[in-house]
């Protein structure tokens, strides 16, 4: 007699429509993309009907790129080392996750920097100040994440003493949670630099 294998047990943390943080990120995700959207759509309309030259780019943008599609790789390699209980290498990736962001926001203000070195200030023009308003919601986002970061890092020091206390850390279920949220809010700015260094370049060539 054949038995019946065992049924999943419901878990809250591992439902991904249900669980209350998992809804708070979708509409905060959600927020954040409808924001973006609406400004960027409202600067494009603002260039075309005022006949406006597009601000030229300082390649840091481009650069920086790099430096955050870094920092969310680190993030990966962290989630993937709780994953599979590795100490060490879970706070070293959380470290240059940290480090990485530090680096882009450094690059950021050095870029914002060139601007203003070229005489393109906030006041310019129209097509200056959503550059400003755009580059500026975004770092003000990923800087909003950096406490976060620097929480799992900390506890993570604090809390994993022996092998029993580690055991206990990366069992938690809640924790496992929180990080695999961040890991998608991390990966979400990069994908949305991404999208603002190739919208701001193209508005080049309009």
């Amino acid at each position: 007699m054949n038995s019946k294998p065992p049924a999943p047990v419901y878990s809250e943390y591992n439902n991904f429509a249900f669980h209350p943080y998992n809804v708070m990120l979708v509409l905060l995700l959600m927020a954040i993309t409808a924001l973006f959207l609406g400004t960027a759509a409202a600067f494009i309309y603002t260039r075309v009907t005022n006949g406006e030259e597009a601000v030229k780019i300082p390649w840091l943008f481009a650069f920086n790129t790099i430096i955050l599609l870094g920092s969310s790789y680190a993030m990966k390699l962290a989630k993937k080392a709780y994953l599979n209980d590795q100490t060490k290498t879970y706070q070293s990736c959380l470290m240059a996750t940290i480090g990485l962001t530090f680096l882009f926001l450094g690059l950021q203000l050095a870029a914002w920097s060139q601007l203003f070195g070229n005489n393109v200030f906030l006041a310019s023009s129209n097509a200056a100040s959503y550059l400003y308003m755009l580059s500026g919601l975004h770092f003000a986002h990923v800087l909003a994440g950096l406490p976060f970061l620097g929480l799992f890092l900390w506890k993570s020091k604090k809390q994993m003493i022996d092998p029993v206390t580690v055991l206990i850390y990366f069992s938690d279920p809640e924790k496992r949670l929180r990080l695999r949220l961040l890991s998608i809010y991390w990966h979400y700015l990069d994908a949305l630099w991404i999208f603002l260094v190739l919208f701001l370049f193209a508005n080049q060539l309009i």
